[in-house]
């Protein structure tokens, strides 16, 4: 039997807010465990939660980006479950009445096809504490510094028919939140996780399968592992006569596998109800004008802008629009005096492949944009070739100033006087009878030989077009 693959994704969004969505202690990572989390965040007697009008804020951008409805008044519910690391017994979450109601977003796929998917509802809520299993002599610790840190859930519709196209929504929206500036989209720190629902289902049938969600998946890489691997569970149950349980399981990176975790809860499991202790948000039309007008560029906007502005292919356009610091690093290079595409062919291939070499991120790139920049303006004006800007890119990479020190310094300025580009011509055809005679008898690749050792003898600092040019004259006479 041929088997469908039905998805949807439920991702938590650590929004970038300093301080709590209730109460104002930070939001910092990396603090000593329990040092971060304030009587509100505990839930103790008597304190009262004040809503942080930033996520607010944040919670509106994301809904203009993905053209959702918003909701003009909109109120939280307390989440009613026990677990050691939730220490009011409860979460302030939102249910019937969420910020954000149905939106789509469109996403593109390797082999051309564009797909939008479906986005349900993206509510705001507090985050959980964080329970440890590790070096506690078989016991468990709890960490409650995450406790109370905003979260906006996004939820999509179960549109999603294949693990490609799961991972390219995931990958979508992380790029929209980070282009937004609502979260730095660490996934290793958790602020951005995916829950993943998933069932299957004979092709053609209309009713949804028994599904079951993956639960806190923090890489791209193991939800797609994790994905595969459920999928392939699911068939074999079926197939060997046996049902899939609804419930919620867990990947094991390490044994590269789905677990399960506990049954999986419905909406009534959690007893809901509205917050005594929070008033409901009320969206203006001023507060939301307000949104709109600080909204930024959006990735599929750059992305056109880029091919019609700077005259990019949509590959080139596609790569340096996946994330905003690549985009804005671009622009700065073409602003300080880099040739659009040329400095495409820079920032992506000989930036990116030392970064990647270096393991480092752009953010912590040795080469400024305005360095690059002015290395990609000594290209343009024939001060250096393109050969001997590798070796200024290392140089200045190295920290040994712009590319003007660096050429200065070096010698490395290109040679572009054609009386001297001559001379050493004649020399090397001089030294070289018999290729000469082999050229004139139409070996015409024996070109590249002649450049060679023109470009040997000055160290590569002669101008190629230059001499290419002189050489044919030289070699048909």
């Amino acid at each position: 039997m041929q088997w469908e693959t039905v998805i949807g994704l439920e991702i938590h969004t650590q929004l970038a807010t300093r301080s709590k969505i209730f109460s104002g202690a930070s939001t910092a990572y990396g603090a000593d465990p329990n040092t971060q989390a304030c009587i509100i965040d505990l839930g103790f007697p008597g304190v009262l939660p004040v809503l942080n009008e930033s996520a607010v804020d944040m919670a509106l951008k994301f809904g203009i980006a993905v053209n959702a409805e918003i909701a003009p008044r909109s109120i939280f519910a307390r989440k009613n479950y026990f677990y050691p690391d939730l220490p009011k017994g409860y979460q302030i979450s939102q249910f019937e009445l969420p910020i954000v109601g149905k939106g789509s977003i469109g996403i593109d796929l390797e082999d051309g096809t564009h797909k939008v998917i479906g986005i349900t509802r993206a509510h705001l809520e507090e985050d959980a504490g964080k329970s440890l299993h590790e070096d506690f002599h078989g016991m468990s610790g709890i960490d409650l510094n995450r406790t109370g840190t905003p979260l906006l859930e996004i939820v999509s519709e179960p549109d999603m028919r294949s693990i490609r196209e799961a991972v390219a929504y995931a990958r979508k929206i992380h790029q929209l939140v980070v282009y937004l500036g609502i979260c730095d989209g660490n996934m290793q720190e958790g602020s951005f996780r995916v829950d993943a629902n998933i069932s299957i289902r004979p092709f053609g049938q209309e009713a949804f399968g028994t599904r079951t969600e993956l639960k806190n998946i923090n890489s791209f890489r193991f939800m797609e592992r994790a994905l595969n691997y459920e999928l392939e569970r699911q068939i074999d149950l079926i197939e060997g006569g046996d049902e899939v349980v609804q419930e919620t399981r867990l990947y094991d990176a390490d044994r590269d596998e789905t677990r399960s975790m506990r049954s999986k809860e419905e909406a009534n499991d959690y007893r809901y109800f509205p917050d005594p202790d929070l008033l409901p948000v009320e969206i203006g039309e001023e507060r939301l004008q307000r949104a709109r007008r600080g909204m930024p560029e959006l990735p599929d906007q750059k992305r056109q802008r880029f091919e019609s502005e700077y005259r990019l292919s949509a590959a080139d356009a596609l790569t340096l629009t996946l994330s905003r610091a690549m985009a804005d690093y671009y622009e700065e290079v073409v602003a300080s005096g880099g040739d659009a595409k040329t400095a495409a062919n820079w920032v992506t291939v000989e930036l990116a492949g030392a970064l990647n070499k270096a393991g480092l991120d752009l953010t912590q790139s040795p080469v400024s944009p305005k360095q690059l920049g002015g290395l990609l303006q000594r290209i343009a004006d024939n001060t250096i070739s393109g050969k001997i800007a590798k070796q200024v890119f290392e140089a200045i990479w190295n920290g040994e100033g712009d590319a003007d020190a660096v050429i200065e310094a070096k010698g490395l300025k290109q040679i572009t006087d054609s009386g001297q580009i001559e001379k050493i011509i004649d020399e090397v055809i001089a030294a070289n009878p018999k290729q000469v005679e082999q050229f004139k008898a139409g070996k015409d690749k024996l070109l590249g030989f002649f450049v060679g050792q023109v470009m040997k003898q000055t160290q590569g600092k002669a101008n190629p077009g230059q001499v290419n040019k002189i050489l044919m004259a030289k070699l048909k006479d």
